[in-house]
Protein backbone atom coordinates (compact mmCIF):
# COMPACT_ATOMS: atom_id res chain seq x y z
CA UNK A 1 0.00 0.00 0.00
CA UNK A 2 1.29 2.94 -0.84
CA UNK A 3 1.97 6.16 1.89
CA UNK A 4 0.18 8.91 2.49
CA UNK A 5 2.48 10.85 0.79
CA UNK A 6 2.75 9.44 -2.27
CA UNK A 7 -1.02 8.36 -2.70
CA UNK A 8 -1.34 11.86 -2.56
CA UNK A 9 1.27 12.59 -5.30
CA UNK A 10 -0.37 10.61 -7.66
CA UNK A 11 -3.99 11.21 -6.72
CA UNK A 12 -3.41 15.14 -7.30
CA UNK A 13 -0.33 15.41 -10.05
CA UNK A 14 -2.26 13.08 -12.88
CA UNK A 15 -4.02 16.04 -14.58
CA UNK A 16 -0.50 18.02 -14.45
CA UNK A 17 1.64 15.26 -16.08
CA UNK A 18 -0.96 14.64 -18.79
CA UNK A 19 -1.50 18.55 -19.94
CA UNK A 20 2.37 18.69 -20.03
CA UNK A 21 3.42 15.86 -22.34
CA UNK A 22 3.97 12.76 -19.95
CA UNK A 23 2.66 9.91 -21.45
CA UNK A 24 -0.05 8.42 -19.04
CA UNK A 25 1.25 4.63 -19.37
CA UNK A 26 4.37 6.18 -17.67
CA UNK A 27 2.37 7.51 -15.20
CA UNK A 28 0.60 4.28 -14.32
CA UNK A 29 3.92 2.11 -14.36
CA UNK A 30 5.36 4.00 -11.80
CA UNK A 31 1.93 4.55 -9.51
CA UNK A 32 2.09 0.76 -9.74
CA UNK A 33 5.65 0.14 -9.24
CA UNK A 34 6.46 1.87 -5.91
CA UNK A 35 5.03 2.38 -2.57
CA UNK A 36 7.35 4.97 -1.06
CA UNK A 37 7.76 8.13 -1.81
CA UNK A 38 10.86 7.42 -1.22
CA UNK A 39 11.12 5.71 -4.62
CA UNK A 40 9.33 8.50 -6.33
CA UNK A 41 12.79 9.82 -8.04
CA UNK A 42 14.50 6.90 -8.95
CA UNK A 43 11.01 5.65 -10.73
CA UNK A 44 10.59 8.45 -12.73
CA UNK A 45 14.31 8.67 -13.53
CA UNK A 46 14.19 5.13 -15.31
CA UNK A 47 11.39 6.06 -17.07
CA UNK A 48 13.48 8.97 -18.10
CA UNK A 49 16.64 7.06 -19.34
CA UNK A 50 14.21 4.83 -21.12
CA UNK A 51 13.11 7.93 -23.03
CA UNK A 52 16.36 9.15 -23.32
CA UNK A 53 17.67 6.15 -24.74
CA UNK A 54 15.02 5.84 -27.77
CA UNK A 55 15.97 8.84 -28.32
CA UNK A 56 20.03 8.62 -28.80
CA UNK A 57 18.94 5.51 -30.99
CA UNK A 58 16.46 7.63 -33.04
CA UNK A 59 19.41 10.31 -33.66
CA UNK A 60 22.11 7.26 -34.60
CA UNK A 61 19.74 6.54 -37.05
CA UNK A 62 19.47 10.12 -38.53
CA UNK A 63 15.50 10.28 -37.50
CA UNK A 64 16.08 13.18 -36.05
CA UNK A 65 12.59 14.50 -35.31
CA UNK A 66 12.13 11.10 -33.25
CA UNK A 67 15.00 12.02 -31.44
CA UNK A 68 13.91 15.66 -30.32
CA UNK A 69 10.77 14.42 -29.00
CA UNK A 70 12.11 11.63 -27.39
CA UNK A 71 14.76 13.90 -25.69
CA UNK A 72 12.22 16.22 -24.92
CA UNK A 73 9.93 13.86 -23.17
CA UNK A 74 13.28 12.38 -21.15
CA UNK A 75 13.74 16.14 -19.84
CA UNK A 76 10.13 16.25 -18.36
CA UNK A 77 10.27 12.90 -16.66
CA UNK A 78 13.34 13.86 -15.61
CA UNK A 79 11.90 16.57 -13.88
CA UNK A 80 8.93 15.59 -12.88
CA UNK A 81 11.69 12.94 -11.02
CA UNK A 82 13.16 15.73 -9.08
CA UNK A 83 10.93 18.54 -9.12
CA UNK A 84 9.31 18.10 -4.93
CA UNK A 85 12.42 15.55 -3.73
CA UNK A 86 14.44 18.66 -2.04
CA UNK A 87 14.74 15.58 0.65
CA UNK A 88 17.32 14.04 -1.34
CA UNK A 89 19.48 16.81 -2.45
CA UNK A 90 22.36 13.93 -4.03
CA UNK A 91 19.39 12.39 -5.78
CA UNK A 92 17.73 15.28 -6.80
CA UNK A 93 20.60 16.61 -8.56
CA UNK A 94 21.26 13.95 -10.74
CA UNK A 95 17.86 13.77 -11.99
CA UNK A 96 17.97 17.13 -12.47
CA UNK A 97 21.08 17.52 -14.27
CA UNK A 98 19.76 14.34 -17.02
CA UNK A 99 16.76 17.14 -17.37
CA UNK A 100 18.77 19.79 -18.02
CA UNK A 101 21.20 17.59 -20.49
CA UNK A 102 18.06 15.94 -22.62
CA UNK A 103 16.30 19.20 -23.36
CA UNK A 104 19.76 21.02 -24.33
CA UNK A 105 20.07 18.04 -26.96
CA UNK A 106 16.40 17.98 -27.98
CA UNK A 107 16.09 21.93 -28.70
CA UNK A 108 18.18 21.68 -31.81
CA UNK A 109 16.01 18.80 -33.09
CA UNK A 110 12.44 20.62 -32.41
CA UNK A 111 10.12 22.06 -34.56
CA UNK A 112 10.44 24.92 -34.07
CA UNK A 113 14.20 24.37 -33.03
CA UNK A 114 15.04 26.00 -30.00
CA UNK A 115 18.31 27.46 -28.31
CA UNK A 116 19.50 27.68 -25.25
CA UNK A 117 19.51 31.70 -24.18
CA UNK A 118 21.64 32.70 -20.79
CA UNK A 119 20.21 35.72 -18.89
CA UNK A 120 23.19 37.84 -17.33
CA UNK A 121 22.08 37.99 -13.89
CA UNK A 122 23.55 39.19 -10.15
CA UNK A 123 26.93 37.58 -11.09
CA UNK A 124 25.57 34.21 -12.53
CA UNK A 125 22.95 33.45 -15.09
CA UNK A 126 19.05 32.78 -15.73
CA UNK A 127 19.17 29.94 -18.38
CA UNK A 128 16.40 29.90 -20.96
CA UNK A 129 15.15 28.01 -24.16
CA UNK A 130 13.71 30.34 -26.96
CA UNK A 131 12.01 28.78 -29.65
CA UNK A 132 10.99 31.25 -32.69
CA UNK A 133 7.64 30.85 -34.75
CA UNK A 134 7.23 30.21 -38.70
CA UNK A 135 7.50 32.85 -40.50
CA UNK A 136 8.85 36.54 -41.33
CA UNK A 137 11.14 37.85 -38.09
CA UNK A 138 11.03 40.41 -35.47
CA UNK A 139 8.47 38.16 -34.07
CA UNK A 140 6.65 39.19 -30.55
CA UNK A 141 7.63 36.73 -27.49
CA UNK A 142 5.91 36.04 -24.50
CA UNK A 143 8.60 34.80 -21.01
CA UNK A 144 7.16 31.54 -19.86
CA UNK A 145 7.52 32.19 -16.05
CA UNK A 146 7.26 28.70 -13.93
CA UNK A 147 6.32 28.32 -10.43
CA UNK A 148 7.57 26.88 -7.25
CA UNK A 149 7.94 23.20 -8.80
CA UNK A 150 7.84 24.23 -12.71
CA UNK A 151 11.09 24.80 -14.71
CA UNK A 152 11.14 25.41 -18.11
CA UNK A 153 12.17 21.66 -19.11
CA UNK A 154 8.28 21.32 -18.59
CA UNK A 155 6.92 23.42 -20.78
CA UNK A 156 7.50 22.27 -23.98
CA UNK A 157 2.95 21.99 -24.28
CA UNK A 158 2.60 25.26 -23.22
CA UNK A 159 5.15 26.61 -26.02
CA UNK A 160 3.07 25.07 -28.74
CA UNK A 161 0.20 26.90 -27.60
CA UNK A 162 1.64 30.54 -28.43
CA UNK A 163 4.00 28.93 -31.26
CA UNK A 164 1.02 27.79 -33.00
CA UNK A 165 -0.34 31.12 -33.39
CA UNK A 166 2.82 32.91 -34.06
CA UNK A 167 4.05 33.74 -30.74
CA UNK A 168 7.53 33.40 -29.95
CA UNK A 169 8.63 31.44 -26.37
CA UNK A 170 11.41 32.21 -23.84
CA UNK A 171 10.96 29.55 -21.03
CA UNK A 172 13.58 30.81 -18.53
CA UNK A 173 14.27 29.79 -14.75
CA UNK A 174 14.32 31.98 -12.31
CA UNK A 175 15.43 32.67 -8.95
CA UNK A 176 15.03 29.47 -7.33
CA UNK A 177 13.77 27.67 -10.34
CA UNK A 178 15.63 24.68 -12.01
CA UNK A 179 19.01 25.69 -13.36
CA UNK A 180 18.63 28.95 -10.89
CA UNK A 181 17.97 27.49 -7.86
CA UNK A 182 21.45 28.43 -6.44
CA UNK A 183 19.38 32.18 -6.35
CA UNK A 184 16.89 32.13 -3.48
CA UNK A 185 13.34 32.56 -4.66
CA UNK A 186 12.72 36.54 -4.52
CA UNK A 187 9.39 38.74 -3.65
CA UNK A 188 10.23 41.24 -5.89
CA UNK A 189 10.22 39.74 -9.12
CA UNK A 190 9.98 42.69 -11.36
CA UNK A 191 14.14 43.07 -10.45
CA UNK A 192 14.71 39.81 -12.47
CA UNK A 193 12.15 40.23 -15.25
CA UNK A 194 13.85 43.52 -16.33
CA UNK A 195 16.92 41.77 -16.51
CA UNK A 196 14.70 39.18 -18.70
CA UNK A 197 13.38 41.72 -20.94
CA UNK A 198 16.89 43.49 -21.40
CA UNK A 199 17.90 40.39 -22.62
CA UNK A 200 15.31 38.52 -24.61
CA UNK A 201 14.33 42.23 -26.39
CA UNK A 202 17.94 42.63 -28.03
CA UNK A 203 17.58 38.52 -29.36
CA UNK A 204 18.17 38.45 -33.15
CA UNK A 205 14.25 37.66 -34.52
CA UNK A 206 12.55 39.14 -31.61
CA UNK A 207 10.60 42.64 -31.49
CA UNK A 208 11.39 44.05 -28.37
CA UNK A 209 8.24 46.41 -28.63
CA UNK A 210 5.64 42.95 -27.83
CA UNK A 211 6.53 41.26 -25.14
CA UNK A 212 4.24 39.54 -22.57
CA UNK A 213 4.28 37.21 -19.58
CA UNK A 214 2.89 34.03 -18.61
CA UNK A 215 3.32 32.73 -15.40
CA UNK A 216 1.45 29.41 -13.55
CA UNK A 217 1.09 29.11 -9.94
CA UNK A 218 3.49 30.35 -8.40
CA UNK A 219 4.88 32.16 -12.06
CA UNK A 220 1.32 33.35 -11.56
CA UNK A 221 2.55 36.04 -8.55
CA UNK A 222 5.84 36.66 -10.15
CA UNK A 223 4.14 37.49 -13.74
CA UNK A 224 1.88 40.28 -12.43
CA UNK A 225 4.54 41.75 -9.43
CA UNK A 226 6.98 41.86 -12.92
CA UNK A 227 4.03 43.41 -15.08
CA UNK A 228 3.85 46.12 -12.57
CA UNK A 229 7.05 47.29 -11.75
CA UNK A 230 7.82 46.91 -15.65
CA UNK A 231 5.40 49.29 -18.25
CA UNK A 232 7.14 47.77 -21.25
CA UNK A 233 5.80 44.72 -20.83
CA UNK A 234 2.55 44.43 -23.35
CA UNK A 235 0.30 41.76 -21.81
CA UNK A 236 0.27 39.57 -19.21
CA UNK A 237 -1.44 36.02 -18.57
CA UNK A 238 -2.01 35.24 -14.26
CA UNK A 239 -2.77 31.49 -14.14
CA UNK A 240 -3.88 30.11 -10.79
CA UNK A 241 -1.29 32.00 -8.83
CA UNK A 242 -1.17 33.42 -5.07
CA UNK A 243 -2.32 37.41 -3.90
CA UNK A 244 0.08 36.55 -1.10
CA UNK A 245 1.28 33.78 -0.54
CA UNK A 246 1.83 33.65 3.14
CA UNK A 247 -2.11 34.10 3.93
CA UNK A 248 -2.34 30.16 1.75
CA UNK A 249 0.90 28.78 3.91
CA UNK A 250 -0.96 26.75 6.56
CA UNK A 251 -2.97 25.01 4.00
CA UNK A 252 -0.04 23.90 1.57
CA UNK A 253 0.96 20.91 1.36
CA UNK A 254 3.91 19.22 3.63
CA UNK A 255 5.97 18.73 -0.09
CA UNK A 256 4.84 21.98 -0.91
CA UNK A 257 6.07 23.97 2.19
CA UNK A 258 9.83 22.09 1.97
CA UNK A 259 10.25 23.16 -1.56
CA UNK A 260 9.88 26.48 -0.81
CA UNK A 261 11.91 25.97 2.21
CA UNK A 262 14.70 25.23 -0.02
CA UNK A 263 14.53 27.08 -2.77
CA UNK A 264 14.13 30.46 -0.40
CA UNK A 265 16.84 28.99 1.31
CA UNK A 266 15.65 29.27 4.55
CA UNK A 267 17.17 27.86 7.14
CA UNK A 268 13.80 26.78 8.96
CA UNK A 269 10.06 26.50 8.90
CA UNK A 270 9.65 29.84 11.00
CA UNK A 271 12.11 31.58 8.48
CA UNK A 272 10.30 30.09 5.24
CA UNK A 273 6.77 31.06 6.57
CA UNK A 274 8.20 34.57 6.88
CA UNK A 275 9.55 34.48 3.56
CA UNK A 276 6.71 33.49 1.98
CA UNK A 277 4.56 36.25 4.05
CA UNK A 278 6.96 39.15 1.54
CA UNK A 279 5.06 37.22 -1.63
CA UNK A 280 2.15 39.47 -1.37
CA UNK A 281 0.57 41.98 -4.58
CA UNK A 282 -0.59 43.97 -1.90
CA UNK A 283 0.20 47.55 -2.99
CA UNK A 284 2.03 46.36 -6.15
CA UNK A 285 -1.09 45.10 -8.02
CA UNK A 286 -3.01 48.90 -8.77
CA UNK A 287 0.38 49.60 -10.46
CA UNK A 288 -0.60 47.26 -13.45
CA UNK A 289 -1.23 49.02 -16.94
CA UNK A 290 -0.81 46.27 -19.24
CA UNK A 291 -3.69 44.21 -20.73
CA UNK A 292 -4.16 41.36 -17.30
CA UNK A 293 -5.87 38.17 -17.82
CA UNK A 294 -6.52 36.03 -14.71
CA UNK A 295 -7.16 32.35 -15.32
CA UNK A 296 -8.32 30.45 -11.87
CA UNK A 297 -9.91 26.96 -10.76
CA UNK A 298 -12.38 27.28 -8.24
CA UNK A 299 -11.65 23.91 -7.12
CA UNK A 300 -8.14 25.09 -6.42
CA UNK A 301 -6.74 23.32 -3.49
CA UNK A 302 -3.90 25.39 -2.80
CA UNK A 303 -4.60 29.15 -3.58
CA UNK A 304 -8.45 30.70 -3.00
CA UNK A 305 -10.69 32.23 -5.80
CA UNK A 306 -10.49 35.34 -3.85
CA UNK A 307 -7.01 35.74 -4.91
CA UNK A 308 -7.66 36.31 -8.64
CA UNK A 309 -10.56 38.10 -7.76
CA UNK A 310 -8.66 40.70 -5.57
CA UNK A 311 -5.68 40.85 -8.46
CA UNK A 312 -8.39 41.85 -11.05
CA UNK A 313 -10.26 43.86 -9.13
CA UNK A 314 -6.85 45.73 -7.93
CA UNK A 315 -5.11 45.91 -11.54
CA UNK A 316 -4.88 49.39 -12.92
CA UNK A 317 -5.61 48.53 -16.55
CA UNK A 318 -7.80 46.44 -18.83
CA UNK A 319 -8.17 43.03 -16.90
CA UNK A 320 -10.35 40.18 -17.42
CA UNK A 321 -11.02 37.87 -14.79
CA UNK A 322 -11.56 33.87 -16.03
CA UNK A 323 -13.01 31.50 -13.48
CA UNK A 324 -13.51 27.91 -13.99
CA UNK A 325 -15.96 26.21 -11.48
CA UNK A 326 -14.35 22.85 -12.19
CA UNK A 327 -10.61 23.87 -12.68
CA UNK A 328 -8.39 22.73 -10.08
CA UNK A 329 -5.20 24.07 -9.59
CA UNK A 330 -3.29 25.36 -12.52
CA UNK A 331 -6.37 24.24 -14.49
CA UNK A 332 -4.98 21.08 -15.61
CA UNK A 333 -7.78 19.27 -15.51
CA UNK A 334 -9.68 21.66 -17.73
CA UNK A 335 -7.06 22.41 -20.46
CA UNK A 336 -8.52 22.57 -23.25
CA UNK A 337 -10.05 25.65 -21.82
CA UNK A 338 -8.13 27.89 -20.75
CA UNK A 339 -4.92 27.23 -22.28
CA UNK A 340 -6.24 27.88 -26.43
CA UNK A 341 -8.23 30.50 -24.78
CA UNK A 342 -4.77 32.25 -23.33
CA UNK A 343 -2.95 31.40 -26.44
CA UNK A 344 -5.38 33.34 -28.12
CA UNK A 345 -6.09 36.27 -25.80
CA UNK A 346 -2.06 36.70 -25.85
CA UNK A 347 -1.86 36.44 -29.56
CA UNK A 348 -4.88 39.55 -29.98
CA UNK A 349 -2.73 41.71 -27.70
CA UNK A 350 1.11 41.15 -29.08
CA UNK A 351 -0.03 40.71 -32.76
CA UNK A 352 -2.66 43.65 -32.94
Amino acid sequence: MADEVLASAIANWGPRFAANGVDPNDVAEVAAAIGRWDDWCAAWSAIGARHEELGRRALADGRSRTAGEQLAEAATCYHFAKFLFVHDPAQQLVAHEAAVRSLTEALPLLDPPGRRVEVPFEGTTLPGVLRLPKGAAPHPVVVLVPGLDSTKEEFRSVERSFLDRGLATFAVDGPGQGEAEALPIRPDWEVPGRAILDHVAALEGIDPGRVGVWGVSLGGYYAPRWAAGDERLRACVALSGPYGLGAAWDRLPGLTRAAFAARAHAADAGEARTRAAALSLEGVASRIRCPLLVVFGARDRLFAVGDAVRLAEEAGGPTELLVLEEGGHGCANVVYRQRPYAADWMARQLLA
